[in-house]
């Protein structure tokens, strides 16, 4: 079963220096943190921000070519978690046709972001999710909801710098 969320912000690991985008649920009880790349969470903060860049970075070039083929992303999913790797699916709108393509999760949710689509993660991606590895390597294993909650709980708004949703 699905779960709506939306971005919540963006944050960086403090043992890895790795940028995470932060999930929540619509009711604010789960919380998925998915570790991405520098430049997606460029794009991604550009689009909480709604900063205009005076050319077309690589995410607006394809909401670009979707919007003038008449493509419309209907939603995002974030349907798997294997060895710590995140995948999403990119539910699209052709000619009333629907096309699912595999996408990783920080291009997908740069790209609803961009769009207005709904992020949606598998419930049982969010189980999995608060089980792990908060350094990815050697650090502290998170086992439950409750401790993903009180570490974010416990940033502070600084953690998030400007990119606080």
């Amino acid at each position: 079963m699905l779960k709506e969320m939306r971005v919540a912000g963006i944050t960086v690991d403090p043992f890895t220096n790795t940028p995470i985008v932060i999930l929540k649920d619509l009711d604010e009880k789960d919380v998925v943190p998915i570790w991405i790349g520098l430049l997606e969470a460029s794009s991604i903060a550009t689009a909480i921000e709604k900063i205009q860049t005076p050319r077309p970075m690589t995410h607006d070039l394809l909401k670009n070519i979707l919007d003038q083929l008449g493509v419309k992303i209907v939603k995002i999913e974030v349907n798997d978690l294997k060895d710590n790797t995140y995948y999403a699916l990119l539910h699209l709108d052709v000619n009333r046709k629907r096309l699912v393509i595999d996408a990783r999760p920080s291009d997908a949710i740069a790209l609803a972001l961009r769009t207005g689509a709904s992020i949606f993660v598998d419930e049982n991606v969010i189980k999995r999710a608060a089980k792990i590895d908060l350094a990815q390597k050697g650090g502290k294993v998170v086992t439950d909801t409750s401790e993903w909650e009180e570490i974010l709980e416990n940033l502070s708004s600084d953690d998030f710098g400007k990119y606080k949703m």
